[in-house]
């Protein structure tokens, strides 16, 4: 008890002096305190909450504001997310990082799921290098990588949850970002890496091709005396996944009608099935005046292929089955944006949010030839809109509220049950609480 206690009661004491006055380092227990202090100085807890009650527009509809409403079932109360974070982090003479350590879970009313456990280490002859290895988030995206802890919004894109679930992935990842304030290239960061591909869907890969992905960003850089602030990306994914099965279907037309049409030659067994993405983002801030904020937008752009299910665009986590066999695989074009518009109010602790994003997961079919007889086609080809707008009141730097409105529209096609818009609109009344 005595161990896990001293690094909070060392944590708000001037360190040297304390230690000088109260600690007899000349004796072995005084020199086991200074040891542990030392050991435990390193290590760093932190976490948020997020309690909120959602009210939908309908009962039992699907969604992407924190999961489907249960059959009977429009309005509820639930725990979001509620995230622990260990870090550790040792620094050389010249308050260099030279390792890092971290581990975060996942608790909730649904269960309990890591969602980082890696390390990481510098080099220190250039400060520029480090090498990331274990589990962590994809270097893919803006949005995929800002925390929820962060983000303005309740719930990351569509797109961003579809093509990127849980964010995170296994693997290792090598990074070029320069830690000295005097580096040249101090504005640049890149990262690229081999993932197993999946994510967390699944508790192991499932075949042995890697996920290549790649992000070149500039970081935040000033244009004018008024402080006007312009940063931006570009990510690449280049990965797939094995075809265990000979019936790979993919897009074409006949007489003009676009459908899905089936490639059954044997020798697809075996090859790669693509997943492609290419993204690019930006984001703008502008300040407001002194202790007013800002104003700032937000754009991202992601396109590719996406290899699935006829069900589902969701990368498969596990070898997709069906009726005892291995199910056949769908290959579709899709693309998707999001734009961001953030506004303070007079002050940094009020905030209006504006979000506009789609996707559309099958770039070669729209409107009523989704559905049409004999196409093959699905719920998973429908293209989505969404307009959300929301407001965030910060209480202080450990509390804040959110409230939003989620206007979500699919298009109109032949498919039973979407020839009209699906009344699926959520609104989120979030607290989150935070260490």
């Amino acid at each position: 008890m005595a161990i896990i206690c001293l690094p909070l009661f060392f944590s708000g004491i001037a360190k040297a002096q304390f230690l000088m006055d109260m600690i007899d380092t000349t004796t072995s227990v005084g020199k086991g305190m200074f040891s542990l202090y030392q050991k435990y100085d390193a290590v760093r807890f932190s976490g948020y909450i997020q309690p909120q009650f959602q009210y939908a527009s309908s009962k039992g509809i699907n969604s992407y504001a924190a999961g489907n409403f249960p059959n009977e079932v429009d309005n509820r109360f639930s725990l979001r997310r509620g995230r622990f974070r260990l870090d550790y982090t040792r620094y050389d003479e010249a308050r260099m990082p030279v390792v890092q350590f971290a581990f975060q879970f996942d608790g909730t009313e649904r269960g309990v799921f890591i969602r980082d456990f890696f390390g990481r280490i510098f080099e220190n002859k250039w400060d520029v290098f480090s090498l990331t290895a274990g589990m962590f988030a994809r270097p893919f995206s803006y949005e995929v990588n800002l925390s929820s802890g962060d983000r303005e919004t309740p719930e990351r894109g569509r797109m961003s949850q579809i093509l990127m679930r849980t964010e995170r992935d296994i693997g290792a990842m090598v990074t070029f970002e320069p830690r000295r304030p005097n580096h040249p290239l101090k504005f640049l960061k890149i990262d690229a890496g081999l993932f197993n591909g999946q994510g967390l869907t699944a508790t192991s890969d499932f075949d042995s091709h890697k996920d290549f992905i790649t992000r070149v960003a500039v970081k935040p850089i000033k244009l004018n005396s008024r402080n006007w602030r312009l940063s931006g990306a570009v990510s690449m994914l280049y990965g797939g996944m094995e075809q265990f099965t000979q019936y790979i279907y993919k897009m074409g037309h006949d007489a003009d009608k676009p459908a899905f049409y089936v490639d059954s030659s044997v020798t697809n067994k075996g090859r790669i099935a693509p997943r492609h993405y290419y993204g690019t983002d930006v984001q703008f801030k502008v300040p407001n005046g002194k202790n007013k904020g800002a104003t700032e937008i937000r754009l991202e752009y992601m396109r590719g292929s996406q290899t699935a299910t006829a069900s589902t665009t969701e990368t498969p986590g596990t070898i997709p089955v069906s009726g005892g066999v291995n199910a056949p695989l769908y290959i579709r074009n899709f693309d998707g944006a999001y734009l961001y518009l953030l506004q303070n109010l007079g002050s940094p602790m009020n905030l209006i949010v504006m979000k506009y994003d789609w996707y559309d997961p099958n770039k070669k079919v729209k409107g009523m030839e989704v559905g049409a007889a004999n196409s093959g086609m699905t719920p998973a080809d429908i293209r989505y809109n969404t307009l959300g707008l929301g407001f965030v009141h910060y209480f202080n730097a450990n509390m804040k509220v959110m409230l939003y409105y989620d206007y979500v529209k699919n298009e109109s096609t032949s498919l039973e049950g979407y020839t009209d818009d699906v009344p699926d609109n959520v609104f989120t009344c979030r607290l989150q609480y935070r260490f």
